[in-house]
């Protein structure tokens, strides 16, 4: 995704001309970002989600969504409803081969670690807070840097069928510096995840966060807020990884977005 979308679909209501703005292709894993008037409230597939004082919101499509999205807004008791259709996305097959057998299937003693480890994850991803940097437009956490791994793909390690993997893979020295792709405010910061190993994860707002993965060093604590291109940390190869590199994650709430609707990549 070279380039973000930018739609602007007019709606009516009785007391005055309203706007509502979508900024976001409407492709499968990707992230939208909305815009209505001050006081309106909105619905995604029948489901209340915040908007800011300015008339911010933002929203995600899952990997494999095929329904369309039902779009409610609603001012003065006054409803207006917009569908937009889903374009569905070929992902690709990545096969990786001749890795050691705890990479691919992990031992049954570090089960409950990884129980642990997703928890804390999953917590993170879920605060829903008031903050409105999502509004803001992402940059690129490392410079001049190689993609390896996409959104999406199927991976197959040693012949055998895994989870997609959800993020973008930069490739990149170990110790190279990292920055904050936007501002945000930490809500993990753990050196030492099964999977992930040195890990961080942003809060943006309204449920949009970030994730980075596999580093080295890790600059930050909880609660710290960051500006962005703020150095965080440096790549690593720690956790589940295969060499030195940075995977990067983007959510919105438990829904795993493609990161390269928010990053201008080729």
């Amino acid at each position: 995704m070279k380039n973000i979308l930018f739609i602007s679909i007019i709606l009516l209501f009785t007391s005055s001309l309203q706007a509502i703005e979508l900024r976001g292709k409407f492709y499968q894993g990707n992230f939208i970002l909305g815009k209505v008037e001050p006081g309106t409230k909105v619905l995604i597939d029948k489901k209340i989600i915040k908007v800011s004082n300015g008339g911010h919101f933002a929203f995600g499509l899952s990997k494999d969504r095929k329904n369309d999205v039902k779009i409610e807004v609603i001012k003065k008791g006054v409803k207006k409803i917009l569908t937009k259709k889903i374009y569905k996305r070929k992902y690709r097959i990545q096969r990786i081969d001749g890795l050691p057998k705890k990479q691919v299937t992990p031992p049954k003693e570090v089960y409950e670690r990884i129980k642990k480890d997703n928890k804390l994850i999953t917590k993170a991803r879920s605060i829903n807070s008031n903050k409105v940097f999502f509004t803001n437009k992402f940059e690129l956490p490392l410079n001049n840097s190689i993609i390896t791994g996409v959104y999406g793909s199927q991976r197959i390690l040693n012949g055998i069928p895994k989870s997609p993997h959800y993020g973008l893979d930069f490739a990149a020295k170990e110790g190279t510096k990292i920055k904050a792709m936007l501002d945000g405010v930490v809500t993990l910061s753990e050196n030492d995840l099964y999977y992930t190993g040195g890990t961080v994860i942003f809060d943006h707002g309204h449920g949009v966060s970030t994730l980075y993965m596999h580093m080295k060093d890790i600059y930050l604590k909880i609660g710290q807020e960051v500006k962005k291109g703020d150095v965080i940390g440096t790549v690593g190869k720690t956790g589940r990884s295969t060499g030195a590199h940075l995977d990067i994650r983007l959510n919105w709430f438990d829904v795993k977005l493609d990161p390269a609707s928010v990053l201008d990549v080729k």
